[in-house]
């Protein structure tokens, strides 16, 4: 039972204004803190990001409902400070990950596994000696005639690394337990003391399937922390490139949703229909993923070539189309997609679960048109949402999705502006942004520290995946063993992303 009251957002935050980035930002003492934790638990606001930085434990929420977003902060008491998850199961894998990082103390935090550690580390993130962890011990389940199942974390297939332990009854799963953090790449400490445009590339590089969404996002929160004017072509290429990221990425994972499903077929026509707007693309912008192609201040390159992207995108969308088709009229795929691996909404929202894997299960939450930034401000479209939850729907999700993608392209075309590209990073300027995108996958959150010298002090990067791998498991629950490359597939989770 627990014994601490929730506190709404707005009773913290009070009459404490946003900064330019539209966080509020407010030190709070303990109580408050866990109040906040509380909150999240009964869904009075969401938990969007948790991270350690400066003696601080750090907490993005936002509440929807009252227009609110703010930033928190708590300062940790020789090395100590109370664990959100203790009362928000979500916070739990974020807090094992900072303990991991910086050796922080969550009190409370239910589970004292190590995270990212795998015991290979010779120092944590802020340069102290990593201490080894104890062997991993994976969670019971009790009955009869159960056997476990391990799987990975290498896999059969050029995929990233993940270990997998199912419980299981012949071939129902009892239970699916994950084991990440195998590809951590140290990205903060990597970046700390970089000027802002060496720390681009490495943030753009987080996860590579979505490095314009990341490059966006960290470029706002630099913008935001230093006060750039971005110029207005750089802002309509700016979501260009983030929308045929999307529409790729949506293509390729339709695909292959439907070669798990066993139908070849369909995924060697998405497969080379997206190759070849990728063509395009590098045709336009200069690399095929438009990687460093978003900097801060503005872009690295114009658009080139924009008759043979829009003829790409044209050709893509119409086969699509035809694909589209062939899935919703073939009843053995259907069988294998619909209910199957299912979410459901009380849990993609416990979660704040962003992205294909919360809209299939009714969260209508879209950072571009909840938390709108430019150019989205200025373009109108639609939000695809279904309520079942299942393969199918999140399938349809980026049907719809990337449908949407196309439209906003081609408005975007009609209206982009001359002018420069980039603006001027102002140098020997001091302070602190956040930002979100939209990625394929839901929101990515990126918080920068800028020192007096110009410099990143801290910066840190949160993946949608955090908040969509745990729902994994729960998705895979009851079905089959044989049917989890399916479910996987239809989140499509970044390894990459969610280990940093």
């Amino acid at each position: 039972m627990r014994t601490v009251a929730a506190k709404s957002l707005a009773e913290i935050i009070g009459r404490t204004r946003p900064a330019g980035d539209g966080f509020a930002r407010k030190d709070v003492a303990r109580p408050e803190w866990t109040a906040l934790a509380v909150g999240c638990a009964e869904s009075w606001h969401d938990l969007f990001a948790l991270w350690f930085e400066g003696g601080r434990m750090r907490m993005a929420l936002i509440d929807r409902g009252a227009g609110r977003r703010a930033i928190v902060s708590v300062t940790c008491v020789r090395g100590a400070y109370a664990a959100v998850g203790h009362y928000h199961a979500p916070a739990i894998r974020l807090e094992r990950a900072m303990r991991d990082l910086y050796g922080v103390k969550p009190e409370g935090l239910p589970d004292a596994r190590a995270w990212l550690d795998h015991g290979r580390w010779a120092r944590r993130a802020d340069g102290k000696k990593a201490k080894a962890p104890e062997a991993y011990a994976f969670l019971p389940a009790e009955g009869e005639g159960l056997h476990q199942i391990p799987v990975g974390p290498v896999h059969a297939g050029i995929i990233e690394p993940g270990h997998f332990r199912f419980t299981a009854n012949g071939e129902a799963v009892v239970r699916l337990e994950e084991r990440l953090g195998y590809v951590h790449k140290g990205i903060e400490a990597l970046c700390a003391g970089l000027s802002p445009d060496k720390a681009a590339r490495i943030v753009s590089r987080t996860s590579g399937d979505s490095t314009v969404a990341y490059g966006f996002a960290f470029a706002r929160a630099v913008e935001a922390a230093l006060g750039i004017e971005v110029p207005a072509r750089a802002q309509v290429l700016r979501g260009i490139m983030a929308e045929i990221e999307r529409f790729a990425h949506h293509l390729g994972d339709f695909g292959a949703i439907c070669n798990d499903a066993s139908a070849a077929a369909i995924h060697a026509r998405c497969a080379l229909w997206r190759e070849k707007l990728l063509q395009a693309v590098a045709q336009a912008f200069g690399h095929r993923l438009m990687m460093d192609c978003i900097v801060p201040g503005g872009v690295a390159v114009d658009l080139a070539e924009e008759a043979g992207l829009s003829e790409a995108l044209d050709a893509a969308e119409k086969r699509l189309g035809h694909v589209v088709r062939v899935y919703d009229g073939s009843p053995s795929i259907l069988d294998r997609t619909v209910s199957t691996g299912i979410v459901s909404g009380e849990l993609v929202h416990r979660f704040a679960a962003g992205g294909f894997v919360g809209r299939a299960s009714g969260r209508d939450f879209d950072c571009r048109r909840d938390l709108p930034y430019p150019p989205y401000d200025a373009v109108d479209f639609k939000v695809v949402l279904r309520t079942a939850g299942d393969v199918n729907a999140r399938a349809w999700v980026r049907i719809e999705e990337a449908r949407e993608s196309i439209a906003i392209i081609r408005k975007l075309l009609d209206r982009l502006p001359e002018g420069p590209l980039v603006a001027d990073i102002p140098a020997g300027r001091a302070g602190e942004g956040a930002a979100v995108a939209e990625a394929f996958r839901g929101d990515v959150f990126v918080a920068v520290s800028i020192g007096k010298d110009g410099r990143i002090a801290h910066v840190h990067a949160r993946d949608a995946s955090w908040f969509q791998w745990p729902l994994l498991e729960a998705a895979i629950e009851g079905n089959i063993v044989a049917d989890f490359p399916l479910c996987n597939k239809s989140f499509n989770c970044s390894y990459s992303g969610h280990d940093i």
